[in-house]
């Protein structure tokens, strides 16, 4: 599953990040619809029923736009169908900013809008799983290998960090009062990989590549039976412990996706007297070299459990007190 995500940059950085080659080869830099730009803001902890912002075809704003040329959008993370009836989304009985890739023919809510072509591509810096460990759960920060290490100039191609890119569907819903459309979507998941099974099970379907991401949005020319070959799992990501100060959705500061060094709990050291109890019960005792039979094995064991029990209660009970002399 998928359930935090991370996006750090501004909204004018996002549209660098997310430059692409148009059908000429020349580079752009997607828009943001219109008022979406003041809907979204960074974050180093997003959680479902946050804006989060989203790529998608600009011709499912623009009949004259071509498919090909994707738009920034800030929609409501966690999918709330068109045919949803209620006039509160917050509403709905189950949970839909994940949508199982198994499932998305067979439910409703996830089909109508693969079918319809609304697809969309969730951009974040990372995501955040929770590994257990121990009795308790370790966050992760997962994102793309980053191979360039400068910063943004400005004047420059981008050369910042790379964005992770997740495939997505979304909707657009209106309560039955009437009232402003609202845009939302859900993020895809598969078996997680190898590079993460050991941490969760799941993890997004992750697009690796301009050409994935073009793919994914450009519905007129690339049918749904050739987009779903898009989703599968990838090795193609890096991970590091992060602070459970992640864990509470409040907490949104740089300390959320800092790494940290793990601590290895030590084992504790066996006492010399729990070695020798140890070589004691597991190692045999010495025949007799006098006539007679050795003990019997069932006299022994007695003999050893007996002994056993008279030296753990010595450890643990206290002395008797001797009586006071008159």
């Amino acid at each position: 599953m998928c359930g935090r995500t991370a996006c750090t940059l501004a909204a004018d950085q996002l549209r660098r990040a997310c430059a692409y080659r148009d059908r000429q080869g020349r580079s752009r830099e997607p828009e943001w619809r219109d008022g979406d730009h003041d809907k979204y803001k960074p974050s180093f902890n997003r959680s479902p029923h946050s804006n989060s912002p989203v790529l998608v075809s600009r011709k499912h704003f623009d009949k004259d736009a071509e498919t090909s040329e994707p738009v920034l959008t800030a929609m409501r993370w966690g999918l709330v169908p068109s045919w949803f009836k209620e006039s509160d989304p917050l509403k709905m009985q189950y949970h839909t900013s994940n949508c199982r890739s198994d499932g998305m023919m067979q439910k409703k809510s996830y089909k109508e809008p693969l079918m319809r072509g609304q697809r969309c591509v969730v951009l974040a810096d990372g995501f955040f799983e929770w590994q257990k460990r121990e009795g308790e759960k370790q966050p992760y920060f997962i994102h793309f290998p980053q191979t360039l290490e400068k910063e943004e100039v400005d004047g420059e191609e981008w050369n910042g960090r790379r964005l992770l890119t997740m495939a997505g569907l979304f909707d657009c819903w209106r309560s039955p009062s009437g009232g402003e459309e609202l845009y939302t979507h859900t993020i895809i998941t598969v078996s997680a990989s190898k590079a993460m099974d050991w941490v969760h099970e799941r993890m997004p379907a992750i697009l690796d590549g301009e050409e994935a991401v073009r793919k994914w949005l450009d519905y007129a020319e690339v049918p749904v039976s050739e987009a779903i070959k898009l989703i599968h799992p990838t090795e193609c990501i890096a991970l590091y412990p992060v602070s459970t100060l992640v864990n509470n959705s409040r907490n949104n500061s740089l300390e959320c996706i800092k790494p940290i060094t793990l601590e290895v709990k030590k084992e504790a050291k066996p006492s010399a007297s729990s070695k020798l109890l140890k070589n004691w019960l597991q190692n045999p005792s010495p025949k007799k070299e006098d006539a007679g039979s050795p003990m019997p094995v069932k006299v022994e064991t007695k003999k050893r459990a007996g002994l056993m029990h008279m030296w753990l209660q010595k450890s643990v009970e206290p002395l008797a007190k001797k009586p006071h002399k008159t």
